[in-house]
């Protein structure tokens, strides 16, 4: 008899880091701006940057190994990891702007 796993993929960080990320980067973005662009901000928002960078790309690599190996939750996996990839236009646009400047 086999048995097949319906159940919705159940991991919630990954959700979790990807919009925290968002609002803290969001915030460190507006206090820049209001602070007239003052570098200190820039010495806050740099380290947690490279640090908000590198865990999401250890969680992109944990989602990418559980997407080839979770073939029933491909579709719940592959969601995760589009949230995950929305961080990267939202700081590319943030950076872009605070260069500019």
């Amino acid at each position: 008899m086999k048995t097949t796993h319906n159940e919705p993929f159940a991991e919630k960080q990954s959700t979790e880091l990807a919009i925290g990320t968002f609002i803290i980067s969001t915030l460190l973005f507006v206090l820049y701006i209001l602070s007239n662009e003052s570098p200190n901000v820039l010495v806050i928002a740099w380290p947690f940057a490279f640090s908000g960078i590198v865990l999401n790309a250890i969680m992109l690599f944990d989602l990418t190994d559980k997407f080839f190996h979770l073939a029933e939750q491909r579709r719940d996996i592959a969601v995760k990891i589009l949230i995950l990839f929305s961080n990267i236009p939202i700081t590319f646009f943030y950076y872009s702007l605070v260069i500019k400047l």
